[in-house]
């Protein structure tokens, strides 16, 4: 039977967790403090034990809600999707799984627990108490030539990127030290959510924090597109670690939209991400217009488990709530 320890974040903890063929972005020590500083959360890693050994490793936050303890591996909202185990080949998931429930309950004395692994399967929820949504994310293979590539993806996608060459869009890289990138690419975010009448669920801090805590590490492209008068009309935010690039992020004016700049981001990403070795693209998500680069859906289911119904129900009206908030925000910005 396996069990979860929690323990201090020391070097050799960390050199240790870089030895795991399953890790990514979002287990390294940068992303944990970016998502401390923008949630105000409590790392919390732990160590998975058989016995005596050790066969991995668990990454999560404490946070507190409605005076409640909560462990997030991620929590929704978090911007980051994905957090969970790295265990070594062999080891159970769903065994690491059950051993979850009574290391956030009872160890950490936590009221609500949530996980979203990428490596976990609906098949390891079978039979285990928890309640949990399939939540798709369109990946990439970026083991194709560029031509593969470029020949998977939808004639109209192949179209779209050529004529933004044709209209003169360019694609540059800024810097994490830029200080105008969050500027910009928060605007263009804010005129995305306008199209739905409604307001980023995030503020400009967000980006800065990923910027300042990812920096350094040099695992963060940021890219402009920028049109034929110099003006930056779109942005893309894409963290990588190991084998896998992510899209955190990506915002454009509507109005440039019909040059194509988010093609040309996202062609753009694709070919760097190759240069570098990486194998995967992951959108970090599914939505229909995501299939028009040529991806494939796999499901990372998003379980979570409360101690009692009543926090479950807590954790339901919030989510419900913020979503309330969010358009009457909207509305409020309108009316001004």
């Amino acid at each position: 039977m396996l069990r979860l320890r929690r323990v201090d974040p020391t070097a050799a903890l960390w050199s240790d967790r870089a030895t795991y063929d399953d890790r990514l972005i979002f287990h390294t020590r940068p992303w944990l403090r970016f998502v401390a500083e923008a949630q105000g959360a409590s790392p919390v890693l732990a160590v998975v034990e058989d016995g005596r050994d050790t066969v991995g490793h668990f990454t999560g936050l404490v946070s507190r809600r409605f005076g409640l303890r909560i462990l997030g591996s991620p929590m929704a909202g978090w911007t980051t999707s994905y957090m969970g185990f790295l265990l070594q080949p062999g080891i159970s998931r769903r065994a690491a799984l059950e051993a979850l429930t009574p290391f956030a309950f009872d160890d950490l004395g936590c009221a609500h627990v949530e996980i979203r692994d990428r490596h976990l399967t609906p098949g390891d929820l079978d039979g285990l108490a928890l309640r949990w949504d399939t939540a798709p994310t369109a990946v990439i293979s970026l083991t194709p030539t560029e031509d593969e590539l470029f020949a998977a993806m939808t004639s109209a996608c192949r179209r779209n990127i050529r004529k933004a060459g044709k209209s003169g869009i360019v694609i540059e890289e800024a810097s994490p030290d830029d200080p105008s990138f969050a500027a910009e690419f928060y605007d263009q975010l804010r005129d995305v959510f306008a199209k739905q009448n409604l307001v980023p669920t995030y503020s400009i801090d967000r980006v800065r924090s990923l910027m300042s805590c990812l920096g350094p590490s040099g695992n963060l492209l940021l890219l402009r597109a920028r049109d034929t008068t110099g003006r930056c009309v779109a942005t893309a935010v894409l963290p990588w670690h190991h084998r896998t690039m992510y899209f955190w992020g990506g915002a454009s004016y509507r109005a440039d939209q019909l040059s194509r700049p988010n093609e040309a981001l996202i062609w753009h990403a694709l070919r760097w991400a190759r240069t570098r070795s990486l194998t995967e693209f992951d959108f970090v998500g599914g939505n229909t217009y995501k299939a028009k680069y040529g991806t494939t859906d796999v499901p990372v289911p998003w379980a979570r488990r409360s101690r009692s119904p009543l926090v479950a129900r807590l954790r339901d009206t919030a989510k419900q709530g913020f979503a309330l908030k969010q358009r009457a925000t909207a509305r409020l910005i309108r009316a001004r």
